[in-house]
């Protein structure tokens, strides 16, 4: 039996009014349960919580709380029943059979029935950013209240990933299906779930609290009685909330002096990798469009140039990972067996003279922009490095900033840039999140995080609609492995590294989240010893 004792009562005490935490009343908050309250922090504030047409760890987090999914996905990327307790792909590869538990109801006591998952999954497809992740669903038909059959197009082996608790929350019919845009419906800051927890109480840019759901349909499941979401302005007040046991569970530690001070708080766990789905690449964009950069040689050069040692070990302090192509090191679809682009500045010279571009009298042979997403300290160091680095051998580098986001994001989805630093994300499966960056049918102009380096390579276009459809497992590796090799040899990026999720736990916290998602699926057997 846990309860909050005193010293973290007198701790809440100093950073909240007297007489309650997080908005809850202290004689509430304490009140003793079967498995504790788990307070998280965080510095990914969500605009609001309904996960079906809203993507990004912000709002996925507390939404697989909220919303249950038709399966989950363990720690082997193999799927579960959740919401079904069975599922069936046809012989041909076009119809997925889902089969509903009896049991399952949302927070206000309604059954969830094929009708929810219908309407849910066919908001998904027509409202969520992930485009790919249903573009194949033609329908989703129902036979009976516990029985839905997603009707496809094509065979599409991301599908069952698709259908995992960060990317499909179902979502009630009969609060969404009201004729209200479901993109800006009111209930999507105040939702009734079907998932683990309940909401008790959202404020932006403060906290969200979710209590313990009794009708929950897995046995003692979830375990905990609360889950606060605490939200910071910045990491260092995080940190320091952490380190006082105000906080048990530190979503993300990014930096690594931050790091190394958490790992010196007694009892602490590190999980190093979480939520290897994820897959957050950092690269240096070029715009093959440009004249300047249109020529192969002179991508290649630049990537030679650049010594991702120096930035992994020294600029971020050796607690990220090596980015070696498309694909993340922890997808099942990933090969090394691609070239490195390890620094080699006479490579990159010869590379240069080939193309034809001479030194002036100055030494200098090109000059280019180089952008950055705003706000973020690590880029911003990094586009600082290009410039000396890249002068070495005879490219001229300007810095350019963007005082917002939306000015970066018009500049790159424009075209109006040359080089930019850009992170996108893997998101499971390649169809999922990785097609969208290397299709030439996808260069949209005034689109951010589609194919924004107008890269066109037949070839990838075959490879990849392949693997859309193929579902064979070996199969479908060599066409990612040909794929990875092809597009790290075009070279319309340059492959820094790959963001390394390092989530903290305190002494007291068991059973941490350990599937592919982290902390982005239900914390449902979590416990916090008193």
């Amino acid at each position: 039996m846990t309860t909050i004792d005193r010293r973290r009562l007198i701790q809440a005490g100093a950073a909240f009014s007297a007489g309650s935490i997080f908005g809850i009343p202290l004689e509430v908050a304490a009140q003793a349960a079967k498995g504790g309250v788990l307070v998280i922090g965080s510095t990914q504030t969500p605009r609001h919580l309904n996960s079906a047409v809203q993507s990004g760890i912000a709002t996925m987090m507390p939404a697989a709380q909220l919303f249950a999914s038709p399966i989950r996905m363990d720690k082997n990327w193999k799927p579960q029943p959740y919401l079904a307790e069975s599922w069936a792909l046809s012989p041909d590869n076009r119809s997925v059979t889902l089969v509903l538990r009896k049991d399952a109801v949302f927070h206000d006591g309604r059954p969830v029935t094929a009708e929810d998952v219908k309407f849910s999954i066919e908001t998904i497809r027509d409202n969520h950013p992930f485009k790919t992740m249903y573009g194949p669903v033609n329908a989703v038909t129902i036979s009976n209240p516990q029985t839905a059959v997603i009707r496809l197009s094509e065979p599409h082996p991301a599908v069952l990933l698709a259908m995992s608790t960060s990317l499909t929350p179902i979502i009630p019919k009969h609060i969404f299906g009201d004729g209200t845009d479901v993109k800006i419906h009111p209930r999507n800051a105040n939702p009734v779930g079907s998932g683990p927890f309940r909401l008790v109480e959202f404020k932006p840019g403060e906290h969200i609290v979710m209590e313990r759901f009794d009708r929950f349909f897995l046995k003692d499941q979830p375990r905990l009685d609360r889950v606060i979401v605490r939200l910071f302005k910045d990491s260092g007040s995080l940190l320091l909330a952490f380190e006082r046991g105000e906080v048990d569970v530190h979503q993300a530690v990014t930096d690594p002096r931050e790091l190394a001070r958490v790992r010196k708080t007694p009892g602490v766990t590190v999980v190093k990798g979480a939520a290897p789905a994820i897959g957050p690449l950092v690269w240096l964009a070029f715009n093959t469009k440009s004249p300047k950069l249109a020529d192969q040689r002179v991508r290649q050069a630049i990537n030679f140039a650049v010594d991702k040692k120096f930035i992994l070990d020294t600029i971020l302090g050796g607690i990220n990972g090596r980015a070696t192509g498309p694909l993340a090191g922890g997808s099942p679809y990933y090969t090394g067996d691609v070239e490195k682009y390890e620094l080699n500045l006479a490579r990159a010279t010869k590379l240069l003279d080939d193309a034809g571009l001479k030194p002036g009298a100055n030494g200098v042979r090109l000059t280019l922009d180089v952008d950055a997403i705003p706000g973020n300290a690590d880029l911003k160091t990094i586009q600082e490095y290009l410039k000396p680095s890249l002068a070495k051998v005879g490219i001229e580098v300007n810095i350019r900033q963007s005082p917002d986001f939306p000015t970066w994001a018009r500049r790159v989805s424009s075209l109006q840039f040359e080089m930019t630093l850009d992170s996108v994300w893997n998101w499971g499966d390649p169809v999922i999140g990785v097609h969208r960056t290397w299709l030439s049918s996808n260069i949209k102009p005034g689109v951010i995080w589609s194919n924004t380096q107008s890269y066109a390579n037949p070839k990838v276009d075959e490879w990849l609609a392949a693997a859309g459809q193929e579902m064979n497992l070996a199969k479908r590796k060599e066409l990612y492995k040909q794929v990875q090799k092809t597009v790290v040899d075009d070279c319309p990026v340059a492959f820094l590294y790959e963001q390394t999720f390092y989530e903290a736990y305190s002494a007291k916290v068991a059973n941490a989240p350990a599937g592919i998602w982290g902390q982005i699926d239900g914390i449902t057997d979590t416990t916090v010893k008193a």
